[in-house]
């Protein structure tokens, strides 16, 4: 198994893409800390994970907390071979309808959370340690109304680029994972709440090549090869699992001949 007597965190590990990959690397013979900021949510996947998962209650927008966890997953694992830089939080934030308290809570999440989760996670990484970060193709599609969630994604391809660099000399790789529309709950919370991810996926899907979203696998399993040794010369670079929206925008089924 890839990642037998490895330990990993993944942050925002009790839904959607981040519970999936904690899955799947314990699956293959890691340990994994969770984190999550809903503990009924977090002690629920903790559950289902088992007894190789150590879930974290925490906000890691708060860099005490984020203190506070990495003393932890100290305590318990001694070291990190991975991390998973999966948190993040989305909401609308149109010009002319948003304050300022709104567009700077996206921001820290989505960039300083990230940010402080990676030099955090430091101290516990040594040579041959695999950093992912989850970006968005919305860091380039322009879409109205979602600058600050836009921005941070944009923010986070920035911010591995410049990881990488500072870290190649530690032997330690950072790449970036590059979701589409993704199958997860996402879909359904804050100013969605309501709608369901089988009909967005179906308004959605007619400017998607593939005409459908990314499973939550598709894209854990592209993180999780990113953290592998399988990809051991790869650092500074991104795998986009978004069903060709970016790199063939035109073979999405709006734009096919009848």
């Amino acid at each position: 198994m890839r990642f037998t007597d490895k330990t990993a965190l993944v942050t925002g590990g009790s839904s959607g893409i981040g519970f999936t990959a904690a899955k799947m690397l314990i699956a293959e013979g890691a340990r994994v800390a969770i984190t999550g900021r809903d503990r009924a949510k977090l002690e629920a996947a903790a559950a289902e994970l088992g007894e190789q998962a150590l879930p974290l209650h925490a906000d890691f927008d708060d860099p005490a907390a984020v203190d506070a966890a990495f003393k932890t997953i100290g305590e318990v694992f001694g070291s990190l071979d991975i991390v998973f830089a999966n948190a993040g939080i989305s909401g609308p934030t149109p010009l002319g309808g948003t304050t300022a308290a709104a567009f700077e809570a996206i921001l820290r999440t989505n960039l300083t959370g990230v940010f402080l989760t990676v030099q955090a996670a430091l101290p516990l990484m040594s040579a041959g340690g695999s950093i992912v970060l989850n970006g968005s193709v919305m860091r380039e599609l322009g879409v109205a109304g979602t600058a600050a969630y836009s921005a941070t994604k944009a923010g986070v391809t920035g911010m591995a680029k410049v990881f990488a660099s500072e870290l190649v000399a530690r032997g330690i790789r950072v790449n970036t994972v590059i979701p589409g529309g993704t199958r997860t709950p996402i879909w359904t919370r804050g100013a969605r709440a309501g709608a369901t991810v089988d009909a967005t996926e179906a308004a959605m899907a007619h400017g998607i090549p593939m005409g459908r979203f990314a499973t939550p696998e598709e894209v854990a399993g592209a993180a999780l090869f990113l953290a592998s040794d399988a990809a051991s010369g790869i650092t500074a670079a991104e795998i986009v699992v978004d069903g060709g929206s970016i790199g063939a925008p035109w073979g999405a089924p709006a734009f096919r001949k009848k």
